[in-house]
């Protein structure tokens, strides 16, 4: 498949001419991610625009004492990177690719020029900016208010959501995570992930195999935070 097609599946340009669609597609390159390869760091410079075409990007705001949590993860499909475009300031946090990944780059000229002319991607970017905004919000009230069961829970039944797809009754999360990574999506250590999996393996609401995580029952899982 070449670049303008897979560019016409991006759901950003859905709304673009076939001519607008080729006309981007020449400023747009692919580049390649090798699982754990950092995009870019906190601080750096924004010159760009990125959009998942396979594989995962964690969003990660790092600490000076080596903590971490991962503030979103982004799939096929997905944009990121637009808040340095749009505002001028450094990077607000690290990208860093969870797996092998390829990503569409698109320079912050083109990105700029290419949202004069087009409405409907500018009312796209608000709405989704909007979302990740009560999604951070929401993130930083859980950590607050719910302790590490409700969180873990409320977190695979979003993840199931987002990443998941149906066999039969079960629902296998297409994301290879590891203890420390979901500790970091809900500000908990590896060693409490841990141990609440191993709770929610004996009520046989989750089956793990490897890294990645199948829901059993996912009506009981959410009853959990509900």
């Amino acid at each position: 498949m070449n670049i303008f097609e897979l560019v016409k599946q991006i759901p950003l340009f859905k709304s673009l001419s076939e001519e607008d669609i080729a006309d981007l597609a020449t400023s747009i390159r692919l580049l390649s991610l090798k699982q754990g390869q950092t995009l870019f760091h906190k601080g750096d410079e924004g010159t760009a625009l990125y959009i998942v075409k396979s594989g995962t990007i964690k969003i990660v705001l790092p600490s000076r004492i080596g903590d971490e949590i991962i503030v979103t993860i982004f799939s096929g499909g997905d944009f990121f990177g637009e808040m340095a475009l749009l505002d001028g300031e450094p990077r607000s946090a690290d990208a860093i690719a969870i797996e092998s990944s390829e990503v569409f780059v698109l320079k912050r000229n083109d990105f700029l020029l290419f949202l004069q002319s087009n409405i409907n991607a500018i009312e796209s970017i608000l709405s989704l900016l909007s979302k990740r905004l009560r999604s951070t919000d929401e993130l930083l009230g859980d950590t607050c208010f719910l302790n590490i069961s409700v969180r873990l829970a409320k977190k695979l039944v979003e993840l199931a959501s987002s990443h998941g797809h149906n066999e039969g009754d079960t629902i296998h999360i297409n994301l290879s995570l590891t203890q420390k990574e979901l500790g970091d999506m809900i500000g908990a250590t590896r060693e409490s992930i841990n141990k609440e999996l191993k709770i929610l393996r004996q009520k046989e609401l989750i089956k793990i195999e490897g890294n990645r995580i199948q829901i059993l029952d996912l009506n009981r899982l959410k009853r959990k935070f509900r």
